[in-house]
């Protein structure tokens, strides 16, 4: 296996080192995923961007959770399916939203299961998703808008989710207590 660094300010390619403290400064401290996307400054600065456009879309809280976890789930993210549990209980994400995510078990209403059964046809489907699954997206009543934030949503999980795989990130000490396995 390849060892990837994980950067901080000291040791980061110049062009990371600002995108580090901007880290640090958010979240009081550098996630491994920060750390390890400092390797490529372009990286880290395309993540940090698409997750602020996709945190600012017109998903609430509960709606980000659903597509960030679906896709971590779908992706068997050893580290993300663990942080965004946190910074669900963060967000003030019921705990059942979560789990059902986490165990993939029926979410608590119809237009969150609608939300997760298009994230996954839009991954599993490479984005080929058919005019049915559409249809039935919009009929649970999201919108043309929403198809396309659901699609920078998972744009932001592919750069962590792959990252993640590549780098066998470690799962940072705030996020242990929520560690996941995919065979479980």
């Amino acid at each position: 296996m390849t060892e990837f660094t994980l950067h901080d300010r000291n040791t980061a390619p110049e062009g990371s080192k600002p995108l580090l403290e901007k880290t640090e400064a958010a979240y009081g401290m550098i996630p491994g995923l920060h750390a390890v996307m400092a390797e490529a400054p372009s990286l880290l600065a395309a993540y940090q961007q698409v997750h602020e456009q996709f945190s600012n879309s017109s998903f609430d809280n509960n709606e980000l959770t659903v597509i960030w976890q679906t896709v971590n789930v779908e992706n068997e993210c050893h580290y993300c399916v663990p942080a965004h549990t946190g910074i669900a209980k963060s967000m003030g994400v019921d705990d059942a939203i979560t789990n059902a995510l986490r165990d993939q078990t029926p979410l608590p209403n119809a237009r969150l299961e609608a939300l997760r059964e298009f994230t996954l046809k839009l991954v599993r489907d490479r984005g080929n998703v058919d005019d049915k699954a559409v249809q039935a997206f919009l009929d649970a009543g999201f919108t043309k808008r929403n198809i396309l934030e659901v699609v920078l949503g998972y744009s932001q999980k592919v750069m962590s989710n792959y990252t993640n795989h590549l780098a066998q990130t470690p799962i940072d000490k705030p996020f242990q207590k929520f560690e996941w396995d995919a065979a479980a």
